[in-house]
Parts: C-alpha cells; structure tokens; sequence
C-alpha cells in the first residue's frame, strides 16, 4: 500500500515585495519554493537547514 502524499500547498512569500518578483513557498517535510509566473518550470525543494539559510540570506540582503 502507498502512503498517501497529499498536494503541496503554496502561498505567497512573505519577502516577495515586487509583484513581478514573487515566489511561492509550501512548508511540509522539505520546503518547496516556485516562481509564481512560471509555476510550470517546478519547484526547488529544500530541507530544513537550507531553508533556513535562505531565508538568514535573505533577511540580511545577502542574495
């Protein structure tokens, strides 16, 4: 029997400012993050600790 995996629910970031910049995030076991305008090109998968640093990345304007 398969576990059952449910659908990722993505919502806006919060540091997406520019409405032309956005991206989507969907917390679960890992993190998974898409760019709004072209959802059809996937999604970057991060676990805990990545996501993590991405995020210290992008509250001190390191990116």
């Amino acid at each position: 029997m398969r576990p059952h995996i449910s659908k990722p629910s993505f919502h806006k970031l919060s540091y997406s400012a520019n409405e032309a910049a956005c991206v989507e995030v969907a917390e679960g076991i890992e993190t998974m993050v898409r760019d709004t305008q072209n959802r059809q090109q996937g999604t970057l998968g991060f676990t805990g600790t990545e996501w993590a640093a991405a995020l210290s990345a992008i509250r001190t304007d390191q990116v």
